[in-house]
């Protein structure tokens, strides 16, 4: 079974940008969907951002529309989450995981460790 391994994650300032990869241990899940989720202290895990196989179709949380870009990477590097213009309230471990893209994604394997990502306001 393939584990998914976050990077990318820090320390930012409001306003800020910083890149999330994505690569998979073991098995790659080319043909299938790759979202993103995050979990913020206190809270259940969120849907943000998903992408088809073919990276032709891609789907976000509301509060993230129009500042983070997500893209398929290349053989080694699933997926990739740009996050632009971060707010305090994007503060959370962010996931990414394969799954079935269309009116809602659904994962089809298991969360990694996640990256965390900060926000200081």
């Amino acid at each position: 079974q393939v584990q998914w391994v976050e990077s990318g994650g820090g320390l930012v300032q409001a306003g800020g940008s910083l890149r999330l990869s994505c690569a998979a241990s073991g098995r790659t899940y080319s043909t299938y969907g790759m979202g993103w989720f995050r979990q913020a202290p206190g809270k259940e895990r969120e849907f943000v951002a998903a992408i088809s196989w073919s990276g032709g179709s891609t789907y976000y949380e509301d509060s993230v529309q129009g500042r983070f870009t997500i893209s398929r990477g290349n053989a080694r590097i699933a997926v990739y989450l740009q996050m632009n213009s971060l707010k305090p309230e994007d503060t959370a471990v962010y996931y990414c995981v394969h799954g079935l893209t269309g009116t809602k994604f659904s994962p089809l394997g298991s969360f990694g460790q996640g990256t965390q990502v900060t926000v200081s306001s």
